[in-house]
């Protein structure tokens, strides 16, 4: 962080009146300098993500003052990958003496991954080590995904390895309705203010004054209607081979997902259900009645608002029409098609022939 420019005082051997006077305001400008210095060290560190601040710490290590004899790398949920699964990398160092580093992130280590390269095939990674495989299952079937982790303060270290697909994995469609928007909380309302002092003198008494009465809290607002969900349209076949796998549509809103499914271990989850209703505003508190003032006699307090009242909770939303057609080879496997239409009719099925979905 560059020097902030601090301002000059010449000194004198000499101290006048005027000089005494201008201290308070040498502190001030001073204290002004170390709240700006403050506030741009901050800025720097949210800039900069704090990395250089974990390394003064400890908390983390540059690779490139580290010395390391190997690497190894892999997948913190497996060896394989589903589409549309993200799946945390880790990646962990030996040194010469034996000792481990391992990566921040999922891997709670010292490394940071800015110090590495990651080269995905077929996945994409993030800057935190994360793997992602694309939802469509088009893109990736028949594939093997590949990655290479290098470490360019370290050329001769180098990791890499392939991530098969996998399809026996929970998936889930969700097209539900939006949830309602929740109430506003009722305004508090306004204590009565306190009655004027009166007299308690024998020889002069006066009455006091009467406190103000507290305002009424505001009503709560109700809360929002939950959204229907609209109609579903489920497809489902089956690719023939040794080792079977569903092949699943799912449409709706204008919108069609892809699946491929192992039924010896996956799932398909199709949520269609209504949105939730939004929770009713809070009533605002009743203000208090204004003491009554002291005097002779004292004055009579004021009375005490009502609370507002709380208002009513959302209306849940229709759950959709959910409509399955199905292969007559794929009758065996449905069980592994689940299926959530809260607030909405029982799901239709229809087995018919179901051409192949690509």
């Amino acid at each position: 962080m560059p020097n902030s420019t601090r301002p000059q005082f010449q000194r004198s051997s000499q101290i006048s009146d005027s000089t005494v006077l201008r201290v308070p305001h040498l502190a001030r400008a001073r204290s002004a300098l170390c709240v700006a210095s403050l506030f741009e060290l901050g800025s720097l560190l949210a800039l900069s993500g704090c990395a250089a601040v974990k390394v003064k710490l400890g908390m983390r290590v540059y690779l490139a003052k580290v010395p390391v004899t190997s690497m190894q790398a892999h997948l913190v949920n497996g060896p394989a990958i589903a589409p549309g699964e993200k799946s945390p990398l880790v990646v962990q160092f030996t040194q010469p003496d034996g000792k481990i580093l391992v990566t921040e992130g999922q891997g709670k280590g010292k490394v940071l991954w800015q110090d590495l390269t990651v080269t995905p095939t077929l996945v994409t990674a993030d800057q935190k080590g994360n793997l992602t495989l694309p939802r469509d299952p088009r893109v990736s079937d028949g594939k093997l995904a590949h990655v290479t982790i290098t470490v360019p303060s370290h050329p001769d270290l180098h990791a890499e390895f392939e991530i098969p697909v996998t399809y026996d994995y929970n998936f889930v469609s969700n097209f539900s309705g939006s949830a309602g928007s929740n109430g506003l909380n009722g305004t508090d309302g306004m204590n009565g203010t306190s009655g004027s002092m009166g007299s308690i003198d024998p020889n002069n008494p006066s009455p006091g004054g009467n406190g103000g009465n507290g305002t009424d809290g505001g009503n709560g607002q109700d809360g929002g209607n939950g959204g229907d969900a609209p109609p579903v349209q489920i497809l489902v076949t089956v690719r023939p081979a040794a080792h079977p796998l569903l092949q699943a549509s799912v449409s709706a809103a204008g919108k069609k997902r892809l699946y491929l499914v192992d039924p010896a271990g996956g799932a398909l989850t199709v949520k269609a259900d209504g949105g939730p209703g939004g929770s009713g505003g809070k009533g605002g508190r009743a203000g208090q009645g204004g003491a009554g003032g002291s005097g002779t006699p004292s004055g009579n307090s004021g009375m005490n608002g009502s609370d507002g009242r709380s208002g009513s909770d959302g209306s849940p939303g229709g759950g959709g029409i959910i409509t399955v057609a199905y292969d007559p080879q794929a009758k065996p496997f449905l069980a592994v098609i689940h299926l959530s239409n809260r607030g909405g009719p029982p799901p239709t099925f229809k087995e018919e022939p179901v051409a192949p979905l690509w």
